[in-house]
């Protein structure tokens, strides 16, 4: 199973969640004009299981996914859909937000 990084953020109303799958954390991608640093003091809170990953996601209002396996659940869940997810340097990327 693969192993889930996240770490979560709040400030106001609004919570931030920051997700990636741990194989990618500490990496910077960068294809043509696309630059993602994928930062340890950003995404690396603590190792979720997909429960806990499902948990955040309904309870947040911004999530920052990174990874085969995160943008995956996140697309499962109904959250992202697939033609929204950037690949760089062929790694999943999405964001979403909840508007209100």
């Amino acid at each position: 199973m693969p192993v889930i990084r996240l770490k979560k953020y709040q400030s106001g109303r609004e919570k931030l969640l920051a997700a990636c799958d741990a194989e990618v954390l500490g990496r910077k991608l960068s294809e043509g004009k696309l630059r993602l640093d994928v930062s340890p003091d950003f995404y690396d809170g603590f190792e979720a299981t997909e429960e806990d990953f499902e948990f955040h996601l309904r309870t947040c209002t911004i999530a920052n996914l990174v990874g085969e396996h995160v943008a995956g659940l996140a697309i499962r869940l109904g959250f992202v859909a697939q033609e929204n997810v950037l690949h760089i340097q062929g790694v999943p990327h999405a964001q979403w937000a909840l508007l209100s």
